[in-house]
């Protein structure tokens, strides 16, 4: 399954609107930023947008690798993500020396804080 574009964070402003209101959970392989959006888009599907640098995670090969397997999870997982959530996900090095499940499983206990009363969806 592929992400249509309302499903993807494509804005350099929607990234930095992420970054700067959102909340972070540290996953160590990779950061999980998270922002409702404002109340006219709550009933949207959750956006995601995936971030791999060269300082942290390498050369072109590793941060595709990389972000490849962060959007995998994502859309595995999607499910665990409410409507109205804008999701960043910025891959570190330590992505790639560990076994897809335990990235997976890091994901998917990052995805119980959305439960939390301080996200209103």
């Amino acid at each position: 399954m592929r992400f249509g574009a309302g499903q993807r964070l494509r804005r350099n402003d929607d990234f930095r609107a992420v970054r700067e209101q959102g909340r972070r959970v540290d996953c160590g392989a990779f950061l999980l930023t998270w922002r409702v959006r404002p109340a006219e888009s709550s009933a949207a599907p959750a956006r995601v947008g995936v971030v791999a640098s060269r300082a942290s995670v390498g050369d072109a090969v590793h941060r595709n690798r990389a972000k490849r397997r962060l959007r995998e999870i994502y859309r595995r997982h999607q499910t665990l993500v409410p409507a109205g959530l804008d999701l960043v996900l910025t891959a570190r090095g330590a992505l790639l020396r560990l076994e897809y499940a335990e990235v997976e499983q890091r994901f998917v206990q990052a995805c119980q804080k959305f439960a939390a009363p301080s996200v209103r969806v």
